[in-house]
């Protein structure tokens, strides 16, 4: 059964009602920042998974406008990159990206190894690394769709990349707060008054209250238009970039025209980007993504896979666990912020930026506040991640193909 462009984007709206309903109603998903289309999403894919092995019926969804989604969502990312915020985390951002960085390169290395051990793919060693575990649900559809179309088509990619995805999102907020007290606990902090912290987040509010900008007809049109070039050029820049052996991604491509955008509007023509439309509009492109992805699964070409890959992202979390007890606390100086920013890296290593934030503000709602972590987590992970992450896998790729 064939579904048209309007058909597939209806039921990806029915998806996201159905997964706003159930989260809403389980509390281990809003726990673990399970998000919405990956709930709904997943209960079709075992629908139609159902009803390809009992009624022989398939279901075939419309891919263009979940490709467009996608572009709009990585477009969002960089035209929210303003340089000046980039620039106030300074030299601890710095080493947080290298620290990032190498982190993303052991997680592919273990990856990889492990899939030859297993003789996997080598391809799914990177979908049970940095592709699914630090790039999260919208990187594992973007790089599924790359190998699909490649040469060599990878079969149960995207499939495999949303499960990895969704494991690392329950993961990395299951394992960040209890690194965190444990070191907490070895280093003698005690817990502060939650009446000092409500006072600080209150004097919070008010700050952010004065930076709020309503949404207008007029700023949408902006947004949207900004998002329009990101897509045309993105595309461009793409298209003319797969005649070379080292190629980005057209997300990539679309992610950097924003950031461009976004900084020359700021500082040459001193013109207000809106970042709430921003927001609005790549969320909700991220949101529509999703339900389309997930909805489309094809679970039962992943059955014989499920075991080998599953062992390889238990040992993905164990490493997790020790890098960031190891590495991440000690380089990022062994005090109050980097123990906060150890947490924060177990969300984002493993899940997405939201499970990290959400680490960090169970370890600062008893311990105290930290704006260096607050500062440095959302712009690794919500921007900065995804170019690295990016760049490593290709160099990962060149050596595997």
């Amino acid at each position: 059964m064939d579904f048209g462009i309007y058909e597939t984007l209806m039921l990806a709206c029915f998806v996201l009602l159905l997964g706003h309903f159930i989260v809403s109603k389980v509390n281990w998903l809003q726990k673990y920042n399970i998000p919405e289309p990956v709930v709904g999403g997943f209960l079709i894919a075992l629908f139609t998974w159902g009803a390809h092995s009992f009624l022989g019926t398939d279901f075939t969804f419309n891919e263009a406008i979940q490709q467009s989604m996608m572009l709009v969502f990585f477009s969002s990312i960089g035209l929210n990159a303003d340089f000046s915020k980039l620039l106030q985390g300074g030299k601890s951002l710095v080493i947080f990206l290298v620290i990032a960085a190498l982190f993303i390169v052991c997680q592919n290395t273990l990856g990889v190894l492990l899939a030859k051990v297993l003789n996997l793919d080598l391809r799914f060693g990177l979908i049970a690394g940095s592709i699914t575990l630090t790039g999260g649900h919208g990187t594992a559809g973007a790089w599924a769709d790359d190998f699909a179309v490649s040469g060599n088509p990878l079969l149960g990619a995207k499939e495999i990349g949303m499960a990895c995805a969704t494991f690392g999102l329950i993961f990395g907020g299951s394992i960040g707060g209890p690194l965190a007290y444990r070191l907490l606990k070895k280093n003698n902090y005690k817990e502060v008054d939650p009446a000092t912290i409500e006072k600080q987040e209150e004097a919070q509010d008010i700050t952010k209250s004065k930076n709020f900008s309503p949404i207008s007809y007029t700023t949408m049109m902006h947004t949207v238009t900004m998002m329009a070039i990101c897509l045309v050029l993105g595309q461009w820049l793409a298209d003319w970039n797969a005649q070379y052996s080292f190629k980005l991604p057209t997300f990539v491509w679309c992610l950097f025209i924003g950031l461009l955008i976004r900084n020359s509007l700021t500082y040459i023509f001193k013109y207000k980007v809106h970042s709430r439309n921003i927001d609005v509009v790549g969320n909700t492109g991220l949101s529509i993504f999703l339900a389309c992805a997930l909805m489309s699964l094809k679970l039962w070409l992943i059955v014989d896979l499920a075991l080998p890959i599953l062992l390889i992202l238990l040992i993905q979390v164990v490493m997790m666990l020790f890098f960031a007890a190891y590495v991440t606390y000690r380089w990022m100086g062994k005090d109050y912020d980097a123990i906060v920013l150890s947490a924060g890296h177990c969300g984002f290593g493993l899940g997405a930026t939201a499970t990290a934030v959400a680490n960090i503000q169970a370890v600062t709602n008893r311990f105290g506040p930290s704006y260096k972590a607050f500062l440095i987590i959302p712009l690794v992970g919500a921007f900065f991640i995804d170019i690295i992450n990016a760049l490593i896998l290709n160099i990962f790729l060149t050596f595997i193909s």
